[in-house]
């Protein structure tokens, strides 16, 4: 078995190679004067069980092309297996047409990973389910809540049992729904909507959270804006504290900092996409999970235990 990473996220590819006692394979990933990306694996990986590390995070076209031409790579060095391990799937927001004569980019990029001889798809907490279904080769997607769960059954908010957990849309009940069943807590929503054309988004709260200490969960959080709107329409609800606990801190614009100057007390990310911790900001690390995913595909047993349960996670 081969470990191999590019430059989208180097310390989680550092993680995931001491878990797993296994080195990363020496490969240069490096430009031309022109910004054209050139790759030298310079280990034998003949007949090698290749896994391929990187998130397609910002800057995500150089990210994904990193990946592509490594694939590439692997291939014709004759890799027995090659498999991408993509912690943040970058693109999955475009997995539909929202308006005539746009892409669905999400199943571009699958294509591409396809052509570039890639065999098998490992990653977290895809934005749209379906992507799944984009591929023609096996996609392995795994879920960050065990990690939530854990962290959570810690977190003084549900210990002192006067904790709920809140989902920030329609679509992201699902998740909500099964982190509470966990944790044997109350559900609330928050409805989004406009009232009039050219009128702002306003926010619903659909639940008493008067009193409680609130806990947002989501897949994905950008710049920002959506979650401190979020946080202030639970605060003027009578929330007693907010926080929330999200997968892929993609953090745009200045998302980090817009977060210590809203009504959040904390923000739980993963490292699937590399930042950095500040006073509102913690990260928790998806190493241990992806390491046991590897060893578990290589060997052939059946991943499935990793969907649900923390056994795996420090």
């Amino acid at each position: 078995m081969k470990l191999i990473t590019g430059n989208a996220n180097t310390q989680l590819a550092i993680d995931i190679a001491k878990i797993a006692g296994i080195d990363l394979c020496e490969t240069l990933v490096t430009r031309f004067a022109d910004n054209e990306i050139w790759v030298e694996i310079k280990e034998n990986i003949r007949g090698e069980d290749v896994f391929l590390i990187q998130s397609t995070c910002n800057p995500a076209n150089d990210n994904l092309m990193e990946l592509l031409i490594l694939a590439d790579a692997c291939k014709r060095a004759s890799a027995g297996r090659i498999t991408t391990v993509m912690p943040y799937y970058g693109y999955a927001r475009q997995d539909r047409k929202p308006a005539g004569r746009s892409p669905i980019t999400a199943k571009l990029v699958a294509n591409m990973i396809e052509a570039a001889g890639v065999d098998r798809v490992l990653t977290m907490d895809l934005h749209a389910g379906q992507i799944q279904g984009f591929f023609d080769i096996p996609v392995d997607n795994l879920y960050a809540q065990p990690l939530f769960v854990k962290d959570l059954l810690t977190n003084p908010m549900v210990e002192n049992g006067r904790a709920i957990i809140i989902s920030p849309d329609a679509g992201g009940v699902p998740r909500a729904r099964a982190i509470a069943k966990q944790l044997n807590l109350d559900i609330a929503i928050i409805d989004k909507r406009r009232d009039r054309a050219n009128e702002s988004e306003a926010m619903n709260v659909i639940g008493d959270v008067l009193g409680k200490q609130c806990i947002i969960v989501d897949d994905i959080i950008d710049t920002g804006g959506t979650l401190v709107k979020a946080a202030k329409a639970l605060e003027n609800e009578g929330a007693e504290d907010v926080q929330a606990y999200i997968t892929h801190g993609v953090l745009s614009n200045d998302g980090a900092k817009r977060m210590e100057h809203s009504a959040m007390s904390r923000l739980v990310i993963t490292d699937t996409i590399p930042t950095k911790e500040n006073r509102v900001l913690r990260i928790l690390s998806v190493a241990n999970m992806f390491a046991e995913a590897i060893r578990r595909v290589h060997h052939d047993e059946s991943i499935s235990v990793l969907f649900d349960k923390a056994e795996y996670i420090p």
